[in-house]
């Protein structure tokens, strides 16, 4: 029996490509994973934000790049998950893509739209990771990441989860703590810190890790606002647990540890 033309045209269609959503890392290129590299490489078209488009421009020969602006996610996400029905596609993502990434989106996006779509998830740096290095070891046992941004999450909702990583006692990092617009947040935050942790409580802020303009302070929890200024949207705070302290590594240069518990079990 023949299928007719519009039979024909209502079959769903298995898409011939592939997505790979892949982080980038903190952005400097030794940053970058082998596996994120392979993957950006070998791709047909490479779509992202520009801000990390244009941190990996080494990696781009014969692919078509498409550069995005902040603010568009879903339409990037739609975008990709259309390239890839016939193209090799990857989504740049910053730091790790399933942390306050782009894959959580292109997932639930895809369960929808394009069920049988190949997509894989390259992980890579998060902030987190890569300013804790920098700092020292300040989240060597449980710790918990937190968003400031409030554009998906109310701000009662963070206060809310905020109060209650603080009576853990366990050490917090924020990321997007603050923008141009939203400063308010971050000082809810560090008042509610100060309700149930000790102000000696070491604060870490790393600014624009591994890449040329690289900021590291560290301060405590009751002198935090003195460097206020200092803090954007390239900026992850660290707030020490109950059990971190300030780390003297070389002469005068401090970081931050958190002691993983050996000393309780080892005498060493």
């Amino acid at each position: 029996m023949e299928t007719s033309p519009s039979q024909s045209q209502n079959k769903t269609q298995t898409p011939t490509g592939s997505l790979a959503v892949v982080g980038i890392g903190p952005g400097s290129p030794e940053m970058l994973t082998i596996a994120a590299e392979k993957a950006i490489k070998n791709a047909d078209i490479v779509i992202g934000n520009d801000f990390y488009i244009n941190q990996i421009p080494h990696l781009f020969t014969h692919q078509k790049v498409i550069k995005s602006q902040m603010g568009k996610e879903v339409n990037r996400a739609k975008q990709a998950i259309a390239l890839a029905q016939d193209k090799h596609v990857v989504m740049v993502s910053g730091g790790d893509p399933g942390v306050y990434g782009m894959a959580g989106l292109i997932l639930e996006m895809a369960e929808r739209i394009a069920p049988d779509l190949k997509i894989d998830i390259i992980p890579g740096v998060t902030a987190a990771s890569a300013g804790a290095a920098l700092l020292g070891a300040p989240l060597t046992n449980d710790f918990a990441v937190i968003s400031l941004s409030d554009l998906l999450t109310p701000r009662d909702v963070i206060k809310k989860r905020i109060r209650a990583l603080c009576t853990a006692g366990i050490p917090i990092v924020l990321y997007n703590p603050k923008s141009r617009t939203r400063t308010s947040l971050f000082e809810d935050v560090i008042d509610i810190a100060r309700e149930h942790l000790a102000g000696e409580i070491p604060i870490g802020i790393v600014k624009d890790a591994y890449r040329p303009d690289e900021t590291i302070i560290i301060t405590t929890l009751q002198d935090v606002m003195d460097v206020f200024d200092s803090i954007d949207m390239h900026t992850v705070v660290f707030i020490g647990g109950e059990e971190t302290r300030m780390l003297r590594r070389y002469a005068d240069a401090r970081g931050m540890f958190t002691p993983r518990g050996y000393h309780r079990k080892y005498v060493y």
